[in-house]
């Protein structure tokens, strides 16, 4: 059994429909090259997979921002998921590694993510904590469009 965490690659995006489904946010093959090709054209985007045996089982999507709060840089979380069928196997914590590596390379200093406050999430939170990360705050959005 051979793991590897590396970029995203075209030939990834089939995979990551079901991985983004199983976060909770389904998508099309077509959406989904749309967004990652902008997404991949940006330098403070980073997308990381990980692959066993040559499948994609996890996903992991970045952005490196300046903060107005404390004088430097921090990366923030937006996407996290490992397939529901790989999970309690260090996997996830193999990937937030791989995601703060990424982030000490950028020159930051903090690491932010949000996760939703649904029941099915505590795991998820659970997950985070174990991990060193606090839960500091409840996130908004609205749609504008």
């Amino acid at each position: 059994m051979t793991i590897e965490i590396r970029e995203v690659q075209q030939t990834d995006y089939k995979d990551l429909v079901e991985l983004m489904s199983e976060l909770g946010y389904p998508t099309t093959l077509e959406e989904l090259t749309k967004r990652m090709e902008l997404l991949r054209k940006n330098v403070d985007y980073e997308a990381l997979v990980v692959v066993k045996n040559n499948q994609v089982i996890g996903f992991a999507g970045l952005c490196k921002a300046l903060a107005f709060e404390f004088t430097g840089i921090y990366v923030r979380i937006i996407a996290f998921v490992v397939s529901s069928k790989q999970r309690k196997q260090g996997i996830g914590t193999m990937l937030l590694k791989a995601c703060e590596e990424w982030a000490i390379q950028q020159g930051a200093v903090a690491m932010t993510l949000n996760s939703g406050n649904r029941d099915e999430r505590q795991t998820a939170h659970i997950f985070y904590t174990s991990n060193g990360y606090v839960g500091k705050s409840t996130g908004f959005s609205k749609d504008i469009i």
